[in-house]
């Protein structure tokens, strides 16, 4: 609690109030609007795309698990796009194409090194007299 006060103490007063309906709405609506077909964008609120919504190509897309057979067909289409600009000699095409399909497949090694979530039952714990220390039982019990 005193690391807080601390921090709080730093910090303007009137950062601590009550949002408005407007300022709330505008907040929960930023991550409303950093969802796209494939995940999610991480940006800070309130901060522009610097990757004109290029996703794929953004270090703060996290990609949605869910959604790895279309980020493979993205990858893929983008292989097709790059075979047809290198036949037609659309250097600048190809070269765009390229930082894509790297950003493509970077989100897919994100996927994959992802620990898959695995639940385990490990059961309720049974509590015996043996299983609490001795401080801790009742007057009487051994």
């Amino acid at each position: 609690m005193a690391f807080l006060a601390r921090c709080r103490s730093l910090r303007p007063r009137e950062e601590y109030r009550v949002p408005t309906d407007d300022e709330w709405q505008e907040f929960l609506g930023h991550f409303e609007r950093r969802k796209v077909s494939i995940g999610a964008c991480g940006r800070a609120f309130g901060t522009p795309c610097i990757h004109e919504h290029a996703c794929v190509r953004c270090p703060m897309f996290w990609p949605d698990p869910a959604q790895r057979d279309r980020l493979v067909e993205i990858r893929d289409n983008l292989l097709a796009r790059i075979a047809e600009a290198e036949r037609e000699g659309w250097l600048g095409e190809t070269e765009g194409l390229q930082v894509s399909l790297a950003g493509a497949e970077e989100k897919l090694t994100q996927l994959d090194r992802r620990p898959s979530r695995v639940v385990v039952d490990l059961g309720v714990p049974a509590v015996t007299a043996r299983s609490v220390p001795r401080q801790h039982r009742p007057e009487g019990s051994t």
